[in-house]
């Protein structure tokens, strides 16, 4: 929702880590463009990661994150920060570092994401108000019993009834 103009910013090479359907879809590239001026950003496909972190397996996980960032800096050597542009890849981001150097910013979407939400449920008056933690419920396209394993290991909260199926009308 911000419509702001382009602004300056301090930061002008910036890798883009993101699954090989997400960097065709420039979206990243295009909403970076629209936002800040002189910023070079160069986007890696991370094909193979998601399915490696799904299966729990970080021998893999590591092996690619390391090629993915090796093919990066081949084309850019010396990003200043990287996005880290799909939802599983916060839970390779000590890999990533460690690829990438400590010098390298790592940027998740994760916290943009969780205000926008919470800012269209509060206008449309979905949001539980009140004092407490409130509850929560999952609503997946795929398998329940899938989503509720990882989601239980990745989130570190009991995921057991609750969560269904998305129906649609």
């Amino acid at each position: 929702g911000d419509n702001s103009p382009p602004r300056e910013v301090d930061v002008k090479h910036v890798a883009l880590f993101a699954t090989p359907a997400t960097v065709s879809s420039r979206a990243f590239q295009r909403e970076l463009a629209f936002r800040a001026i002189g910023v070079d950003v160069e986007a890696q496909p991370c094909g193979g990661v998601v399915d490696a972190i799904e299966a729990g397996d970080e021998m893999l996980a590591e092996a690619l994150v390391r090629s993915h960032v090796e093919a990066l800096k081949r084309r850019m050597p010396h990003p200043q920060a990287a996005v880290l542009g799909c939802t599983h890849y916060p839970l390779v981001a000590p890999m990533l570092q460690r690829f990438l150097g400590r010098d390298v910013r790592l940027v998740t979407a994760g916290h943009a994401i969780a205000a926008a939400v919470q800012r269209r449920l509060t206008e449309s008056g979905q949001l539980a108000s009140g004092e407490g933690e409130g509850g929560y419920r999952f609503l997946v396209t795929g398998d329940v019993e899938s989503f509720t394993k990882l989601g239980t290991r990745f989130l570190q909260l009991p995921l057991a009834g609750r969560v269904d199926v998305l129906r649609y009308p």
